[in-house]
């Protein structure tokens, strides 16, 4: 049995990084083979990953970087020239929701190739956001939905899927945490970022919303200032966010904040051992709602919206408004200990993968 996996950006990597090891070991009959679109293409977006993890992929598209439109139109193309190379699969798989996500459905849709899509049925309802129509997009096209919380189920049920072809498995973001414990715990990024005493804050913030958004990114700096009179906050800066800052006047107040620790994007183990270190989380992202869910951490999320709300009904994530009053009360409540500890969703348990792979050999 031939399985693709179809992977572009960082947050897409660490869903598949248990796939060939546990077919190894498990289904010796599966032969998986990873994919690697480009679509992140600097060395610390995407290959520090790669060796972090052991895991090389088997075919790169090395797409340039461009717009959506023209991104979306290459990989299909230089997709179709490999397959026609190294052949068709029994079951090509799609994580996430980026543009390598749309290219991969769309390109087997045309190519009569059976897709799944991992981390299927999500939704924000928010038609501002590119992410939500390449989900809706993938789920309409794949023939296979693997979901990772209640949410999803609902969602395809009421979109009028295939019960039959909806198939709860759980995270397999949770699978890699869980997988590489030993070398997130044996980071040097507290002692590197001299932060072993320090109450420290983590903060990721990078969405259109948020940074492109003048008054916006304002708001922003103020609450940076704000919490920096208290605690340090390690800030792994998004390019587009740097060259926000300096297009809007801000990078100054930012770069001369004594307490205010930015960093380049982060290899994967140093990430999570702020995660599990750090006093609270503020972000606009999304895969570090369901990470802290996991740790059972404070995190607050700065959208009207998010596509994981099991992070916020069971989990330890809450949704903000930019509203610094209302900000200001949950980090009272965290600090004085009668913030909601959250629980881990069922089937977070790190075998997700184990799940996934036994599903396809069925079907």
């Amino acid at each position: 049995m031939k399985i693709y996996l179809l992977v572009g950006t960082r947050p897409n990597f660490i869903k598949v990084t248990r796939f060939k090891s546990i077919a190894a070991t498990n289904y010796p009959n599966i032969e998986i083979k990873l994919i690697h679109t480009g679509q992140h293409y600097d060395e610390k977006m995407a290959d520090i990953f790669f060796q972090q993890f052991n895991l090389l992929p088997d075919h790169y598209l090395n797409i340039n970087p461009n717009t959506a439109n023209k991104q979306i139109a290459e990989i299909m193309i230089k997709l179709e020239e490999l397959i026609n190379k190294i052949g068709k699969p029994d079951v090509f798989v799609v994580p996430g929701d980026v543009n390598s996500t749309l290219a991969g459905a769309l390109f087997c849709n045309k190519s009569g190739i059976k897709l799944a899509h991992l981390e299927s049925g999500l939704r924000s309802f928010d038609r501002s956001m590119p992410e939500e129509f390449n989900r809706l997009i993938a789920d309409e096209l794949s023939d296979l939905y693997f979901v990772t919380e209640p949410s999803g189920v609902k969602h395809l049920m009421e979109e009028k899927r295939d019960q039959k072809k909806i198939c709860y498995v759980g995270n397999t973001m949770i699978d890699t945490m869980v997988a590489f414990e030993k070398e997130i715990e044996s980071s040097e990024i507290l002692k590197t970022l001299n932060i072993e005493k320090s109450p420290f804050i983590l903060m990721t913030m990078h969405r259109p919303a948020t940074v492109d958004n003048r008054s916006e990114f304002e708001k922003l700096t103020e609450l940076i200032e704000h919490l920096t009179e208290k605690y340090r906050i390690v800030f792994p800066v998004h390019p587009r966010t740097i060259k926000n800052a300096k297009e809007f006047g801000l990078y100054e107040r930012l770069a001369t904040n004594k307490n205010l620790i930015h960093t380049e994007p982060l290899d994967y183990f140093a990430f999570q051992k702020l995660i599990k270190y750090c006093v609270f989380i503020l972000t606009d992202s999304g895969g570090i709602q369901e990470e802290s869910t996991f740790r059972q951490k404070p995190c607050l999320t700065l959208r009207p919206n998010t596509e994981r709300p099991i992070t916020v009904d069971e989990g330890s994530n809450t949704l903000l408004n930019f509203d610094l009053t209302k900000i200001k009360h949950h980090i009272q409540q965290i600090e004085n200990g009668t913030y909601k500890k959250g629980r881990i969703p069922e089937l977070w348990d790190g075998k997700a993968t184990e799940r996934i792979l036994k599903i396809l050999t069925q079907n």
